[in-house]
């Protein structure tokens, strides 16, 4: 049974609505402080429904997550998307995928040492969401969820973006952070999580973070960049205590899509 305390979620607040661990009025290369959300109830897949969190066995404490002191912009020639990274990290372009449509972007930022963080693809033809038998369906937890503006579809299944850290709950706790306005799954349970925002109509989605979708992998399958948790306390440790995880969130939570 997945168990969660509202302290480990305490990057949800009891609406979703998280709170970054960087000051979001902080210019790049200034300084930067945590700013402490309020503990909450879970909202899986980044919804106001309440079911996917338990009763409660770990906690977290509330530490900060130190930010990179310098930061620079990215920008695409045709200045059709913007983010925020820190000054050591590489955004590289590479081809997009096959099938992309036209104009589209496809950018992969790597930390000083070239090891990979995350991919930032635009222009992705919208795909349904595969069907997901009951008996397939594995618990999730939304460890920290934070709002974000961004041009996007609404409908039956949709919200408003978000940046999000999320576990699936496998042999391992299996975490993953990127952009999405699509719901997780019904009653806190999913077969996969989509890192994905629905682009308004004839613009294509995108997706921003380690991977488009988080699965449960098999324990022989290569989990990498996914990152694998022994415990939930351990995910929530990452997100509230980690460097890292602050300095993907703010490069995140800068993106502009142009509309």
């Amino acid at each position: 049974m997945l168990a969660v305390t509202a302290a480990v979620l305490s990057g949800c607040s009891s609406g979703g609505q998280g709170a970054p661990l960087w000051t979001a009025g902080g210019s790049p290369g200034a300084s930067t402080a945590t700013a402490e959300p309020s503990p909450g109830t879970a909202s899986p897949g980044a919804t106001p429904d309440p079911t996917a969190s338990g009763t409660a066995s770990a906690t977290a404490p509330a530490s900060p997550g130190s930010t990179a002191s310098a930061w620079k912009v990215f920008t695409d020639p045709a200045k059709s998307v913007s983010f925020d990274l820190p000054e050591e990290w590489i955004a590289q372009s590479v081809p997009p995928d096959q099938g992309s449509l036209p104009g589209a972007l496809k950018i992969e930022v790597k930390d000083a040492e070239g090891g990979y963080l995350a991919t930032l693809q635009t222009g992705l033809p919208p795909q349904p969401v595969p069907a997901c038998p009951d008996d397939a369906a594995k618990p999730y937890v939304v460890v920290s969820s934070v709002p974000l503006e961004l041009p996007h579809r609404g409908g039956e299944g949709l919200i408003d973006p978000r940046v999000v850290f999320r576990v699936i709950q496998g042999y391992k706790f299996f975490g993953s952070y990127g952009i999405t306005n699509m719901v997780g799954g019904a009653n806190g349970k999913s077969c996969g999580l989509q890192n994905v925002v629905r682009g308004p109509e004839g613009k294509g989605d995108y997706s921003f973070g380690d991977v488009s979708a988080l699965k449960v992998f098999a324990p022989d399958q290569k989990v990498a960049p996914v990152k694998s948790f022994d415990t939930l306390d351990e995910a929530a440790k990452y997100v509230k205590q980690g460097s890292e995880f602050a300095n993907v969130q703010r490069m995140l939570m800068s993106l502009k899509v142009k509309n």
